[in-house]
């Protein structure tokens, strides 16, 4: 049975052996053949689909969103308009968390500014980390 070993994969994707067990244990990756002797065996579709997998991951996108879009067909075969949906959910969602994070750095950096940075017990970094979020 000719194909890719979990190794090879591993190179030719930068995707650690490891994480592409993971994957087909959540089912993100077609799980594949196996030789007689129970090694996995890979095809040229593995390699698309996890190259696919792990950039959708870079961007942020959930398992549950990847699940979604290779639902569709994945790369190649999903259709614009589906995928397009999925991927306008996603973007609210950063958006939120920009939002998130500008808020962070805005009481991070008020609560900084009024530190003396002296060495004196009374610290607003350390009455904010106390505080209860409001």
């Amino acid at each position: 049975m000719a194909g890719l070993s979990i190794g090879e994969l591993a190179r030719r994707t930068g995707v650690h052996i490891e994480t592409i067990r993971y994957f087909e244990k959540v089912d993100l990756l077609d799980v594949p053949d196996r030789t007689e002797g129970g090694h996995r065996v890979y095809a040229e579709k593995h390699v698309r689909a996890l190259s696919f997998i792990k950039r959708a991951r870079e961007l942020g996108f959930t398992p549950k969103e990847i699940r979604a879009i290779l639902g569709l067909g994945g790369p190649g075969k999903a259709c614009c308009d589906e995928v397009q949906e999925i991927a306008v959910h996603h973007l609210e969602q950063v958006r939120s968390k920009i939002a998130d994070l500008a808020q962070l750095e805005r009481l991070l950096a008020s609560t900084i500014e009024r530190c003396s940075g002296g060495h004196v017990p009374d610290c607003p970094v350390i009455d904010m980390l106390e505080s209860t979020p409001a």
